[in-house]
This record gives structure tokens, C-alpha cells and sequence, in this order.
């Protein structure tokens, strides 16, 4: 490893103690809503005062003790969406609304009032296929299709608003008389709600704005098998929780993050899926600040009716999961998506947020990384070095030591002195280049981007107002606020060739650490009372910040070409809509089985929420992985649709010739097995663009009828016609494989006879030696 120079920080510093983050049990509005038990809503519906218009109808709500009103919308998108938003009927000062990731103001239907009486109200859609009945005390909302409850909101009572109110400090001093010892106990027990400030550790949140978490529940009827809420290290099912086990959505950046862990890491979508052999079902949960997730599935007894009035009544077992949804601040912003399908999901997802954005060929390729090709000489050693060995590949990538220490958009000048001419060396060849393009700003007055960003008031600023200056790569750092749309505007002008000396049209670029990362904050990122944009807090937008960044280095690519060529963006950090820029990958993934086998449904998921371009660093980023690991995640990875090697710092060399002729041999097929696939994955990719259809699938999508597909994740179908199994054991000789169509389809329209071999059928389960 190279020296580090003064300021800057070592590849050393990023490996931590995994208690740097918090179990669910140290969130503060994790456990006040906690305190909150399923049984009868406080909420009742004062549907007296409903009102009625083209875009949508509403109604108020009252808490039964603390008397708050919030207010309650419902409108119906066109293609069968539903919203519910609940707010504050009169806050003291504006909550935060989500925006620019819905593609647009969603296109609204009149709904229609087809039943008003003492306590319910329902309302229907013009085609009177759903119906939404509104009970008012207690309040909850049932979705029902034809005579069938879907699913319900509230039914368990745990709605959990709490709305914004004063600083103890500007109430009316009510309690003078009592006595010291009840005000330090009352003291005490706001600290452990963390009602107006928080610890950890030694860090310390002060809420300005004091407490405003949100929370729901809705019941899924009949389901029992649940998926989404990328990103976690899990399997494609989603599983029951328990007490300080729940599902967390919030940007992290752990290295090496552990396997079979709720705990969120790079990306967040709050998108859910439900499906039973009839019927998929959705829930996109419209909140940017972090949030908590439980799960819990269970049989009810239903009630069958008798043939006679002097037979017994029948009772059987029916499957519901109740999916509770915790945020730490914003509305109550849903969207139920009605299906019924899971093609009716992606697409009714796609129709609100956009569809993956369509790559350029080039991208969909093999890609060549490490952290870091040392300088131009290594560059063109390792592109020659694939021509010597007949691997066919497309893109190679630099990351943060090729600029001039730690600076984005320079280079290293001894280096890289004449990048220029590299790239046009590479483009000679057909290649590409990726630089590594990172959120955080060296403090150095000497360096324009900083320079400019500071003296224009670009940088997220501290509770103080002051820059907020944290420790990144490059040792202090300020991180420019990309939630703010002229930062955004000036950002996209830095990837002008003009302005970004050396670039030319073959280099794309790679959003890393953006969760974001700071390596001496609380859990490694920006503080939450951290200021951003229109004074909004960075709890607010913590999730958004890396979508952002994407968004406004998409668009820089585009607007350097004028408009005539697409960009390729990979980031790590991710949310809802980040499709419509690009990549994304998996993280810091290590070089080990078990994350070569995690990495299927983590891809699936992230698939099924809408991001059709992602991958798994083939080889694990972290450490060296033996022949036969690195020989099978090259297998599967030609078959993903993101197709990188990546490695670390201290990682030994890995070029794919480095293994041996036997080995290279195989990874060279491999990747020869990709490109003759690019004419079906470029199809696949225009139809994930113009359809919404994921590229990756779980089996359960194309057999939505087979239960037996339902929990498969260690093998997945590419498009519709190609079923992949990766190989994700050492020494294995054969893998069993489940066919879930007809027992006419054909063993080799699923399987390269070159990799593999057929030993056995039964039925349609196969067993397949893997060669």
C-alpha cells in the first residue's frame, strides 16, 4: 500500500467494529413507536367532513387524547395506484414531502362515494373494480377487488403521528409545583425517548424541530410470502421480525457488512411485495428520512360458511402478514399498488418513479476494476494483457488514486500525465473508461471545485450554519448539497470537457461513498441535524443524498454530448427512481461462498424494486479468493446483468490470466458466454426501459402459480427464456435444479452444454453436473 499523505485517510481506517451502528433498540423513534401495541386505534374519522373533488377526496382524523387533527387524502393514479397521504390538518411549520422522485404529479381518477352511513365510508373507482371502505372509529381502511379485502390499513391501531409542537423551552411553565425529583425522572425519560436530542455513543442529535416520526401498519390477507425493501445482505424472502429485529432503511457504509443482517447498507427502496398464487400485491412507502420495517406472518382462522344452519361452521387456516412501516420524520405518503399481477407491480412502480434507464451497449460488457490501477503504464499493460489472453472485455476503471490526491476531476500528474492519450489509446481498442467520482469536497482553498463550491454557498452546512466538514478519503472534507437544483445544475457543467481537463467521450463515471460516507460521524455518515437545502434537515433526506448525486452526474453526461449519447452512471448509494440514472452494485462484498450465494437474492431484490442494472463485485471486493471461487463467481456473474471484477487495495492481483491456463481457460469462456449473449440482455434491458420487466427475475414471476418457486433464490430467470443456476458451493459436482414449467421444456435451451452436463430427470427437478 502506498503512503498516505498528511491529511489523507488509509485504506486501514475504514474497517470498523460493527458496534460503530446502532441496533434497532438505540433508535429513539424506533422505540417510541414501540411503545405503541396492536389493539383499537386512538384515530377515529370525523367523516362528517369529508369533501369530495376530481383529484382526490379527504377527510379529517382526531386523536382521541391528544385531540390533533391530521388530515387524510385519497386519490386513485391511473393504472389502478392508490394514494393515501396523512399530514398535519395545521402543523407549525411544514413537514417534509418527498420530492422529485415520482416522475410527475401522478394523473388522478374521480373516485366515486358508493356507500356513506353512520361510520363507514366507501368510495369506488370509476370501473368499480376496488373499493376502498373507510371506517371511522376506529379508523382503518380496507382495499378490497371484488368482494375480496386485499389488504387494510390501521387495522391492528398502530397509526403513530407525532406532530411537531414547541421546544419545552417556549411552553407554559404548568408544572412549577412539583417537586425536583418527578422533573429529573421526567428528565430522564425524554432523554431515553430522545424526544428533542439523542446520544450515541459520543455523538449527539440535536432535533431542532423536536420529535416527528410516522408509522403504519397494513394487513396483507391471504399472503404469506413478502419480498423488497432492498438494501440488505438477505435472503429473497422476507422474514418475520421480532423486537429490535426489524428491516432498517437508512445509507450505510459497512464495510464488509455481515451476512443474514436486517441492517440497512448502501441503497433503500421502501417498496414491498406480496404474492399468492392469484394475486400480487404492492406497498411504496414514500419516505426518504429512515425507517423501520416488521414483518410478521401468520395463520387466522376464517370462517366457512355451512351448507345447513344445523351444521357445525367450518373454520380453516389463512395466511395474513402484517407489515408495520416506522420513519423517523416526513408524511404518511402510500401507494398501494393493486397488481394483480407482478408485471401489473413493476409496471405500476415504473409508472410513479420511471423505468431503468436504457444502457449504452458498451456497458453491458465486461468490466475491469481494482482499487487502483497505478498509473498509465498499468493501464495499458492490463488492456493489452486481455488481448493476449483472447478475453474479450469492454470497460476498464480507476479509482480514487488516479486523481491528484483525492481531488475529483484532476489527475494524478505523474501518473497520469497525459490521460488524453490514454483514453484515446483505449478508444482505438474500443474501450472505455470509468473514473471514481466521489460526494466529498477536499478542503483545500487551492482547489477550484472547492474553492467555487465554497464561495457559492454549495456545501451542506452544520447546526451552526457553518460548512459541515467531516473526514472522507481525502482527509477533511465538505460535502456538496445535492439536494439543492442549482447545486445540481453546477455540478452536471463539471463533466464538460472543458472544464474537466483530460476527459474525453469514452470516460463515464462511478458515484461511490455517497451514502454518505464519513468516516468519523455517527454510523459513519452525516449527522441528522446537519442542514441541507430550504433548511431542511439531513434526516429528512438521508436516504435521497447518493439518488441525487447520480441524478446530476446523468445528467452532466448528457449535456457534455448535447443530448447524443447516454450515460453510463454506477452508484452505490440508491433509493426509489434511481433506475432512471443508471447501475448499481452490491458494495463492499467480500471474497468468500457465502457472499457469492447471498449475492443472487440480494440482485433479485433490488431487480424487483426496479433497478434492472445491477451486479455483485465478481471476485468479492474484500480479500483473496481461492482459484475455485473466483473461476464460479465469474460463472455467475456473466449471467447478472451488472458484469465488474472488482478488488481492494490490499487485495492480491487478480487479472483473470493470473489463475493458471486451466483456469484462465474457464473464465475466459465465461466471458465469451456473455458477449453471446448481449443481443438477448440489450432486448431484455429495452424492455425493462419500455415495459418495466426486470432483466433478473425470481422464478415465483414467471410461474406466479408454482408455490414451489415462491422461496427460491439460489438459481432466477434471465428474461424469459434463460434459467440460471451459478454454481455457489466449493467442490461441487452437481447442483439440483428446479424446472417449474412443463416437463416438455428443453434441458438445453436452460443450460450451455459446455458448462454443463444433464445426469439425471425427475419429473421437474433436474440435477445438473457442474463442470
Amino acid at each position: 500500500m502506498e503512503a498516505v499523505t498528511p491529511g489523507e485517510v488509509s485504506v486501514q481506517d475504514e474497517a470498523v467494529d460493527k458496534s460503530t451502528f446502532k441496533e434497532c433498540n438505540q433508535i429513539a423513534f424506533y422505540r417510541r413507536q414501540k411503545l405503541l401495541h396492536p389493539g383499537k386505534s386512538l384515530y377515529h374519522a370525523l367523516l362528517d367532513s369529508v369533501t369530495l373533488s376530481d383529484e382526490n377526496v379527504k377527510f379529517p382524523i382526531i386523536h382521541e387524547e391528544n385531540k390533533v387533527l391530521l388530515q387524510v387524502e385519497i386519490c386513485e393514479i391511473e393504472g389502478s395506484i392508490f394514494r393515501l397521504k396523512i399530514d398535519e390538518a395545521d402543523p407549525l411549520r411544514e413537514r417534509y414531502k418527498v420530492p422529485d422522485v415520482l416522475i410527475k404529479e401522478p394523473i388522478t381518477r374521480r373516485l366515486i362515494i358508493s356507500q356513506k352511513e353512520a361510520g363507514i365510508l366507501v368510495l369506488s373507482n370509476v370501473n368499480e373494480d376496488y373499493k376502498l371502505q373507510v371506517t371511522a372509529n376506529p379508523f382503518q381502511i380496507e382495499l378490497q377487488s371484488k368482494a375480496e379485502t386485499v389488504l387494510s390499513m390501521n387495522s391492528n391501531g398502530l397509526l403513530y403521528f407525532e406532530h411537531l409542537q414547541p421546544p419545552p423551552s417556549d411552553r407554559k411553565h404548568t408544572e412549577e409545583n412539583k417537586d425536583e425529583s418527578s422533573c429529573d425522572s421526567s428528565k430522564e425519560k425524554q432523554e431515553d425517548l430522545g424526544l428533542w436530542q439523542e446520544k450515541f455513543g459520543r455523538f449527539l442529535d440535536i432535533k431542532a424541530h423536536g420529535p416527528s416520526s410516522v408509522g403504519v401498519d397494513f394487513t396483507l390477507h391471504g399472503f404469506e410470502h413478502v419480498y423488497g425493501l432492498p438494501q440488505h445482505a438477505e435472503a429473497l424472502l422476507l422474514k418475520n421480525t421480532s423486537d429490535g429485529d426489524a428491516y432498517r432503511l437508512y445509507n450505510l457504509d459497512i464495510f464488509g457488512h455481515k451476512i443474514h443482517d436486517k441492517i440497512g447498507i448502501y441503497g433503500s427502496v421502501p417498496l414491498l411485495l406480496a404474492h399468492k398464487p392469484n394475486r400480487s400485491s404492492g406497498i411504496f412507502w414514500l419516505n426518504s428520512s429512515e425507517t423501520l420495517v416488521d414483518i410478521n406472518t401468520k395463520a387466522v382462522a376464517e370462517h366457512i360458511p355451512s351448507g345447513s344452519a344445523a351444521e357445525t361452521t367450518k373454520q380453516r387456516a389463512v395466511p395474513v402478514t402484517d407489515v408495520r412501516w416506522m420513519s423517523e420524520s416526513g408524511i404518511i405518503d402510500v401507494f398501494l399498488l393493486t397488481g394483480p399481477t407482478a408485471f401489473d407491480i413493476f409496471k405500476q412502480f415504473a409508472h410513479l418513479t420511471g423505468t431503468q434507464a436504457l444502457p449504452p451497449l458498451f456497458s453491458l460488457g465486461y468490466h475491469q476494476c481494482r482499487w487502483n490501477y497505478e498509473d498509465e503504464h498499468d493501464v495499458k499493460a492490463v488492456d493489452a494483457g486481455f488481448d493476449q489472453h483472447d478475453i474479450p472485455y469492454d470497460v476498464i476503471w480507476l479509482d480514487i488514486e488516479h486523481t491528484d490526491g483525492k481531488r475529483y476531476f484532476t489527475w494524478d500528474k505523474k501518473k497520469f500525465r497525459n490521460p488524453r492519450k490514454m483514453q484515446e489509446h483505449l478508444r482505438k481498442r474500443k474501450r472505455k473508461l470509468v473514473v471514481i467520482v466521489d460526494p466529498h469536497i477536499k478542503v483545500d482553498p487551492t482547489y477550484t471545485l472547492y474553492s467555487q463550491a465554497k464561495d457559492k454557498g454549495y456545501f451542506v452546512k452544520d447546526r451552526n450554519g457553518q460548512d459541515f466538514e467531516g473526514i472522507c478519503w481525502p482527509g477533511s472534507s465538505c460535502y456538496l448539497d445535492f439536494t439543492n437544483p442549482e447545486v445540481r445544475k453546477w455540478y452536471a457543467d463539471q463533466f464538460a470537457f472543458k472544464t474537466y481537463k483530460g476527459s474525453t467521450n469514452i470516460l463515464f463515471v462511478w458515484n461511490d461513498m455517497n451514502e454518505p460516507s464519513v468516516f468519523k460521524g455517527a454510523e459513519l455518515t452525516m449527522p441528522k441535524d446537519a442542514v441541507h437545502y430550504n433548511n431542511w434537515e439531513h434526516r429528512e433526506v438521508h436516504n435521497l443524498y447518493g439518488f441525487y448525486q447520480q441524478m446530476a452526474t446523468a445528467e452532466g453526461l448528457i449535456r457534455r454530448s448535447s443530448g447524443k449519447e447516454r450515460p453510463f452512471v454506477l452508484t452505490r448509494s440508491f433509493f426509489a427512481g434511481s433506475q432512471k440514472y443508471g447501475a448499481v452494485w452490491t458494495g463492499d462484498n467480500t471474497a468468500e461462498w457465502h457472499y457469492l450465494k447471498i449475492s443472487i437474492p440480494m440482485l433479485l431484490t433490488i431487480s424487483m424494486a426496479g433497478i434492472s442494472f445491477c451486479g455483485a463485485d465478481v471476485g468479492g471486493f474484500i480479500g483473496d479468493p481461492e482459484p475455485e471461487l473466483l473461476v464460479r463467481w465469474y460463472q455467475a456473474g456473466a449471467y447478472q446483468p451488472f458484469f465488474r471484477g472488482h478488488s481492494n487495495m490490499e487485495s492480491k492481483r487478480r487479472e483473470p490470466w493470473l489463475f493458471g491456463e486451466k483456469n484462465t481457460q474457464i473464465i475466459r469462456e465465461a466471458i465469451r458466454e456473455r458477449y453471446v449473449l448481449l443481443p438477448y440482455l440489450y432486448t431484455l434491458f429495452y424492455r425493462a426501459h419500455t415495459a418495466a420487466e426486470p432483466v433478473m427475475r425470481p422464478l415465483w414471476i414467471e410461474f406466479p402459480g408454482k408455490i414451489e418457486t415462491f422461496g427460491v433464490d439460489n438459481e432466477y430467470m434471465l428474461g424469459n427464456a434463460l434459467l440460471v443456476h451459478p454454481v455457489t458451493e466449493p467442490e461441487a459436482k452437481a447442483v439440483n435444479v428446479l424446472l417449474p414449467g412443463s416437463e416438455e421444456v428443453s434441458i438445453m435451451k436452460l443450460f450451455s452444454p459446455r458448462r454443463f452436463g444433464m445426469i439425471s430427470e425427475n419429473l421437474n427437478e433436474w440435477k445438473i453436473q457442474a463442470l
